[in-house]
């Protein structure tokens, strides 16, 4: 692509996404600091990971299907409200998965010192309810991190085996309520793999290999996730990789042989899942015009999950897409957006709407995608509908807990779609 090309995809990749992570520790302190009396009456674990042992499921778990696409949503953790949260997922939106982020360095402070206190809160709700759920597992704490590395980026632990050992320790604790794990997330960027040796893709297949052993030793049925890549035009090997030409040489290093999911990510933007990145009708009247003057692929929802799925089948791998976060932001009937999402303002409550129902028809009928998380139920709740946070105009609840319209649609679309199986 042109410079402008690449800068404007890597713009939009970076105010998308630069801070989700920091918004998912701020959402969660902000929450631990509410619930701060109940906080206090939770101790770190010991060392020795022990099984949580916790009431019997209230609902029978739904059965690991894996021959056909499955849809769920992500919930934010809430200290006081999980269990109401988890049944608006299973019994209101009605969907099967749940996905959750699970931050190393906030569980592990300190080597073989575990505060299990979100993961308390968020499994046995899910499991109470009957729901799947995946994890992603990220962030390194300090203490395992590269020496010389700058600390206050996010990246990969100097040794594999000890990120491994981590999830394995998560999956030992919560026997049967862990059903995927997304190793690591967007590792395409500097921001989310901040290493000494720079973006390479042979170290995060390191990772992964690593990870995919300990977690099949621990339950073989779980199923491993790649880490989902960023869409951006933006390919110096040092800031970026374009998520293309990086998703090359991840299958290139061996991805493949370790992952039974291949992870992706989109953020629809202001464009339509039915086109492609080269047919992208022009919006006149579109505040944010990255798709219409700067065209990408990064742009197109459909260009992105049909270019991993030929590259995967190209490379002889029999792996479905699962797709770990996927929706529209639209900032009607909030009181505004942050700077750099002006596509939240050219998408309709209508549109976002739209644009999910036709995203998810493509991914029914393309035979390429096995799970899909719509991203998100409950972040406009968790952060009182801030204007100034990144995630709220993707959510699915809207100011006074009210339903979107994309919600009552979602619901509907998938019970049609599981009636089908019964």
């Amino acid at each position: 692509p042109s410079a402008a090309t690449a800068n404007a995809a890597l713009l939009l990749a970076t105010q998308v996404r630069a801070t989700a992570d920091a918004q998912f520790a701020a959402l969660t302190a902000t929450t631990q600091a509410l619930d701060a009396a109940d906080k206090l009456t939770a101790t770190a674990s010991a060392p020795t990971v022990e099984t949580m042992g916790l009431a019997a499921a209230a609902e029978t778990p739904r059965p690991l299907v894996v021959n056909r696409f499955e849809l769920g949503v992500q919930v934010q953790v809430s200290y006081d409200n999980m269990a109401q949260w988890m049944n608006v997922a299973a019994n209101q939106l009605d969907v099967n998965w749940v996905k959750m982020q699970v931050r190393w360095r906030d569980i592990e402070p300190q080597p073989d010192v575990y505060d299990w206190f979100v993961t308390d809160t968020y499994l046995p709700a899910a499991r109470d309810h009957g729901l799947r759920v995946l994890v992603s597992v990220v962030t390194a704490p300090d203490w395992a991190r590269e020496p010389g590395v700058d600390l206050s980026r996010t990246g990969p632990p100097a040794d594999s085996q000890q990120y491994a050992d981590f999830v394995a320790a998560l999956l030992r604790r919560y026997p049967g309520m862990i059903h995927a794990v997304e190793v690591w997330n967007e590792q395409n960027l500097d921001r989310e793999w901040t290493s000494v040796d720079g973006l390479r893709a042979q170290d995060y297949v390191e990772l992964l290999r690593v990870a995919y052993t300990a977690i099949k030793t621990v339950d073989p049925d779980i199923m491993v996730v790649s880490g989902a890549l960023a869409p951006t035009g933006v390919s110096d090997g040092v800031t970026a990789w374009d998520d293309f030409v990086y998703m090359d040489q991840l299958i290139a290093a061996g991805m493949l042989n370790y992952a039974d999911c291949v992870g992706a990510h989109h953020n629809g933007i202001n464009v339509s899942p039915e086109y492609t990145w080269d047919a992208v009708p022009n919006n006149p009247n579109a505040i944010f015009r990255g798709p219409f003057d700067n065209p990408h692929h990064s742009w197109s929802f459909r260009s992105t999950l049909q270019a991993y799925a030929s590259k995967i089948a190209l490379a002889g791998g029999q792996q479905k897409l699962c797709v770990t976060e996927f929706g529209w932001a639209s900032a009607e009937g909030l009181d505004g957006y942050p700077p750099g999402f002006e596509f939240a303002a050219d998408n309709s409550l209508e549109d976002q709407r739209d644009y999910t129902l036709l995203a998810l028809d493509f991914m029914r009928d393309s035979d390429f995608v096995r799970l899909a998380i719509l991203w998100n139920l409950n972040y406009g709740a968790q952060a009182g509908w801030a204007s100034d946070n990144d995630n709220v105009a993707y959510s699915i609840i809207g100011p006074g807990f009210v339903f979107r319209p994309v919600f009552d649609a979602v619901r509907d679309w998938n019970r049609n779609y599981e009636a089908s199986f019964n």
